[in-house]
């Protein structure tokens, strides 16, 4: 099972956790304000009330196998800027950092945000399908019956072709295009006798429960959590519309 930190609790740092406690309980949440951190004990397996900004202290803190770190310490740009090159020197994998603007985005970039977050531009909820999934490299929910996302593909459907895949009646995904791992242009599908292989990456539509269904037949331990994430999240945009 994955695991995550939270480097401080601001609005989208929030966000990010109840999202991912969704998903998993291996959360550790650093803040350093106690009564912001207590209001959110529960949701996460340790909640240490800390200064971040002590590269010795994250250290310490932080264990070196982390999958993802999410980064929201408010309004103090210089602390976001310093954590965010504390993780990177670290080696954390995934460092998602918030930044209100462009400027502070491309600075986060160059001391090693592996993505910034506008929170006016992207929600939590776009972001915890790719961090919880290996396979997922982009997710974007449409509407409550159509998801928009890009898919490595996995294991049982490499060497078989797209007509006995058949994933378009078999799983009601519809394969939009594809790309080699390594490059960044989609291109149509050859035909329906290609052959996956496992360095493809396909761009698939088609509703959120089917993708969850795709996305989830690889997942083993946390399995049931995903699942139960995307049920959460088909659930919570069908009320959303339904407000409109």
């Amino acid at each position: 099972m994955k695991q995550f930190a939270i480097i401080g609790l601001g609005t989208f740092g929030i966000r990010m956790l109840e999202q991912l406690s969704l998903v998993t309980s291996d959360i550790i949440v650093v803040d350093r304000d106690e009564e912001t951190a207590n209001l959110y004990k529960d949701l996460a397996r340790e909640v240490l009330i800390m200064d971040a900004s002590n590269e010795k202290v994250l250290e310490r803190t932080i264990p070196q196998d982390i999958d993802a770190a999410v980064v929201d310490l408010g309004s103090s740009i210089e602390d976001t800027i310093m954590v965010t090159n504390y993780l990177k020197k670290m080696n954390v994998k995934e460092i998602i950092v918030k930044a209100e603007s462009d400027q502070l985005g491309e600075v986060l970039k160059i001391v090693g945000a592996t993505k910034v977050v506008f929170p006016d531009r992207e929600t939590a909820k776009s972001l915890t399908p790719l961090l919880a999934s290996a396979n997922l490299f982009q997710y974007m929910q449409i509407s409550p019956s159509l998801v928009l996302a890009e898919l490595k593909m996995m294991e049982p459907y490499v060497g078989v072709s797209v007509r006995d895949a058949n994933l378009r009646v078999k799983s009601g995904i519809n394969i939009v295009a594809l790309r080699k791992e390594h490059d960044a242009n989609f291109s149509l599908l050859p035909d329906a006798d290609y052959v996956f292989c496992s360095d493809d990456v396909l761009l698939i539509s088609g509703p959120p429960e089917a993708v969850q269904k795709l996305v989830t037949e690889e997942v083993s331990s946390s399995g049931s959590d995903l699942k139960n994430f995307f049920k959460f999240m088909v659930s919570t945009a069908s009320r959303m519309q339904r407000k409109k």
